[in-house]
C-alpha cells in the first residue's frame, strides 16, 4: 500500500483526501483493490456513477461509438449530440442544450448566459446561498461562501453576492430591478444535504415575477433522477431559466449541459461561447444509455430503495440519538446530520469495506448508484450500526469517573 501512496505522492498535486485504496476494477456498487479486497461503494464517484460501475449498456455504447470516432470538434454535426439533446428536450420540456465537459464548466456556462441577458437589460447583480457549492472555477467560486476553497484565490467576480440560504427575509431585503440571476440547489449536497424550503423558494419565484430575474438551478448532483425526479427542482412550484446537469449525466464518462428555456436560446450569437470537448461523442453515446436506462426501471428504483433507505436511517436516529441528529434527503441523495465530525465514522466505515463520504464537517452524506438492492443497503446499515454502537460504547466510557 504505502508504494502506491509514495508513487502519488511524487508525482502527482496533492489536493486530494485519498482513502488508502487502490482500484483495479468497479463493477455495479462494487469495487475491487489490488489486494483483492471488495468494498461497498455509497460514494458512486460523488454522485457521478448514477449505473453503478461499469454498467453493460453503457460501455456497450461508449465502445460502439469509439469504434466510429470519438473526436472530431465542434465544427461538425453529430448524431450523439443530437439524439442526447432531444431526449433532454423531451424529458425536460425545455428549449435546447449546451453540452459541457464537468458540472463546473456547466456552471460557468449558466452565468456566462446570465451575464450576457443581464447586459441586454441593465441586469448586473448575480446572488448565490450559502452551503452551495457550484464548482471551483471563479463564475463559481463567486457565487459561494466556502472558505476552504476560497481563501487566498481572490479578488472574484464582482457583482457577485451569498445570502442566507432559506432565508427569505435576507433574499427580499438584497433583490432588486439590478438582480440579474439567483443560483441555488434546491438540494445542497456538499452544504450538507440541506433542502430549500417550500416557503424560501416560493419567495425567489414571487420576486422573480416582481424583479425578472433568471433562477439558475444547479441540478449537478441532484439532478438525473437521484431524488426520486428527474430534477430537484421538480419537488416545488418553479420552472428555472437555466439548469445546468453533470455527475450522473454520463454515468461515469465526462459530461455536462446545461438546458435553458426558449427565450434564451438566441441570447449567444455564434462563437460567443464554445467548448473543443463538450459534448464529445463518446460521453454523449454513455449520456443516451443512462437516459433510456432510467426510463428502463432505475427511476422506480430510486424511489423503491430511497424509501428504504430512508427508513433505515431513521431507526439508526431512534437506536442512536445521542449521535444521529437529524435524517435529510431525497430519493438517493441522503444525509446523516451527526453530532460529530463526519470523517471519523467514515474512517470506521472503510475498516468495515464500505466507502461512504461525510462534507459539511458533521454530515454522513450518503449517494449509492442508482441502481443499488436492499441488500446493499442492509449490508451498508448493518457496518453503520456497528460503527456507532462502538463510537457510543467509547463515548459512554469516557463519562465513566476513573
Amino acid at each position: 500500500m504505502s508504494t502506491f501512496i509514495e508513487r502519488d505522492s511524487e508525482c502527482i498535486m496533492q489536493t486530494y483526501g485519498r482513502l488508502p485504496i487502490m482500484v483495479e476494477r468497479a463493477e455495479g456498487c462494487r469495487i475491487f483493490d489490488t489486494e483483492g479486497n471488495s468494498y461497498l461503494d455509497f460514494l458512486a464517484g460523488i454522485a457521478v456513477n448514477a449505473l453503478g460501475h461499469s454498467h453493460p449498456k453503457v460501455v456497450e455504447a461508449v465502445c460502439e461509438q469509439a469504434k466510429k470516432y470519438m473526436h472530431v470538434s465542434n465544427f461538425l454535426y453529430q448524431e450523439p449530440q443530437m439524439k442526447l439533446a432531444e431526449m433532454l428536450q423531451k424529458r425536460a420540456g425545455y428549449g435546447k442544450a449546451f453540452f459541457t465537459n464537468s458540472g463546473a464548466e456547466s456552471m460557468e456556462s449558466a452565468l456566462k448566459l446570465a451575464r450576457k441577458w443581464g447586459n441586454k437589460n441593465g441586469k448586473t447583480d448575480i446572488y448565490g446561498f450559502s452551503g452551495g457549492f457550484h464548482g471551483r472555477t471563479y463564475g463559481a467560486l463567486s457565487v459561494m461562501d466556502r472558505p476552504k476553497y476560497k481563501d487566498g484565490m481572490g479578488p472574484f467576480l464582482p457583482n457577485c453576492y451569498v445570502l442566507p440560504f432559506n432565508d427569505s427575509e435576507a433574499l427580499r431585503a438584497a433583490v432588486d430591478a439590478r438582480t440579474c440571476a439567483v443560483v441555488l440547489e434546491f438540494l445542497q449536497g456538499e452544504g450538507g444535504v440541506t433542502l430549500a424550503k417550500k416557503e424560501f423558494v416560493d419567495t425567489i419565484v414571487e420576486l422573480q415575477k416582481q424583479f425578472d430575474f433568471l433562477i439558475i438551478a444547479d441540478e449537478i448532483q441532484a439532478g438525473v433522477g437521484r431524488t426520486g425526479k428527474f430534477f430537484g427542482f421538480q419537488h416545488y412550484d418553479v420552472q428555472p431559466e437555466i439548469i445546468t446537469m453533470a455527475k450522473g449525466m454520463g454515468g461515469g464518462m465526462p459530461l455536462g449541459a446545461i438546458l435553458v428555456k426558449s427565450p434564451l436560446c438566441s441570447v449567444w450569437e455564434k462563437g460567443m461561447h464554445g467548448t473543443t470537448y463538450g459534448g464529445n461523442a463518446v460521453a454523449c453515446a454513455a449520456g443516451i444509455a443512462v437516459m433510456e436506462e432510467l426510463d428502463n426501471g432505475v427511476q422506480e428504483n430510486v424511489l423503491k430503495t430511497g424509501e428504504y433507505l430512508k427508513a433505515k436511517l431513521y431507526e439508526i436516529k431512534d437506536e442512536f440519538p445521542e449521535i444521529v441528529k437529524e435524517v435529510r434527503g431525497r430519493g438517493l441523495l441522503l444525509g446523516l446530520l451527526l453530532s460529530m465530525e463526519g470523517q471519523p465514522l467514515v474512517n470506521m466505515m472503510l475498516k468495515h469495506k464500505i466507502i461512504t463520504n461525510a462534507t459539511a464537517i458533521n454530515v454522513l452524506r450518503i449517494v449509492p448508484p442508482l441502481i443499488v438492492h436492499q441488500s446493499d443497503i442492509d449490508e451498508y446499515m448493518a457496518a453503520l450500526r456497528i460503527c456507532l454502537q462502538d463510537i457510543s460504547v467509547k463515548a459512554e466510557s469516557a463519562e465513566l469517573p476513573a
